[in-house]
Parts: structure tokens; sequence; C-alpha cells
């Protein structure tokens, strides 16, 4: 690949990794121009790679995350919120694809941040705030679960046990599975909610 490193949206969350810290793997296809929910190439400067992963470290965001934010930073509270949930119902579909491969804790950390995207949508759309740490994350999912229901607390509760998942690896394929059912769910419900 060159000085470059690769791919930001793949790889960046654990298991086998290619040049770079990054998954590597063909593309699939390749999109249309416009076409969303597909993982784009970009190659980054390895040294901008390193302070993007130590900036999204110490904030507590996957690399994914933290891309997310400073590319739509020029957008209004309701169009970042649309695009936090596609980016959750693509890193679902990743979530899904690697959990087929038996790659658990890459789809557990998928999971993770979809869940974490529709909680933030969430509170842009409602409220106007930008969420920036797990611990607002864990208070305004109060906010989702006064409006779409208890069943909210399950959810999010095997979202937050696949983020553990990513670094200690202990959940079965089934484990998984429920997970991603469960955040499945909750992104849709938020999406209903929200349009």
């Amino acid at each position: 690949m060159g000085p470059w490193a690769g791919e930001v949206g793949d790889g960046v969350s654990g298991g086998p990794r290619g040049p770079r810290g990054f998954e590597s793997h063909p593309r699939r296809h390749h999109p249309r121009e416009g076409e969303l929910g597909v993982p784009t190439a970009i190659e980054v400067p390895e040294g901008l790679l390193a302070l993007l992963k130590r900036e999204a470290r110490d904030r507590g965001l996957s690399l994914e995350e933290l891309v997310l934010e400073k590319l739509s930073e020029g957008l209004s509270d309701d169009e970042r919120a649309t695009t936090y949930l596609e980016a959750a119902t693509s890193l679902l579909s990743g979530a899904r694809e690697a959990l087929a491969k038996g790659e658990l804790r890459q789809a557990s950390e998928k999971i993770w941040g979809a869940a974490a995207l529709a909680v933030k949508a969430h509170a842009l759309a409602r409220e106007g705030r930008r969420l920036t740490s797990h611990g607002e994350l864990w208070e305004h999912k109060e906010h989702v679960v006064a409006e779409l229901g208890t069943w909210v607390r399950d959810a999010w509760a095997h979202a937050s046990s696949m983020h553990v998942n990513f670094y200690e690896g202990w959940a079965t394929a089934a484990d998984v599975r429920e997970a991603l059912e469960q955040v499945e769910k909750l992104v849709r419900a938020v999406s209903k909610a929200l349009s």
C-alpha cells in the first residue's frame, strides 16, 4: 500500500489485520458515487492515522466514530443524526458479515458502535445535544427508554457486553448473534421514531 495507511471504516476494532493495522481483504464491489452504507476506502498518511487513533482512544471512541464526527462537523443536528443512523446500519451489516466469518470481536465492536451511534442520533435529534463520553451515552439511553420502552435497557446491556467482548473475547457466537438482533431492533426503532 505504499507510505499510506489503509481503509478507514473496516478493521479498526480488532481481528486479523493487514498493513498498518487495518484488515486486509478484497473489496467486494466499488460503490456508486453517493451510495450509502458502503465502506469507502481512503488512504491516510501513517502519521495522521496514528494521531486519529490516539484521539479516538483518548475520547473512548472507535476510529469510525471519530472520523464520522470529524467529517460531519458542518452538518445540522438533523443531518448529523441521519448520518449517525446510516453509519449504525452500515456497522450492523459489517457485524453480520464478521459474525458469519466467526470474527466475534470485530462483530462485537461494530454492534457496540451501532448502538452508541443510535443513542447519539437520538440525543442530537431530540435535544440538539452532542454526546461525547460513555457516561453521557448511558445517561441519554434513559431518554430513549422513556420514549421507546424498557426493552431498550436490554438492548443497551447487550451492546455494552459487546464492547467488553471486544477487549476480553469471552462471548460465544450465540451471545453475539443475540446482541446483534437486539441492537438491530434498537437502530430500527430509533430511526422510525426520528423519521
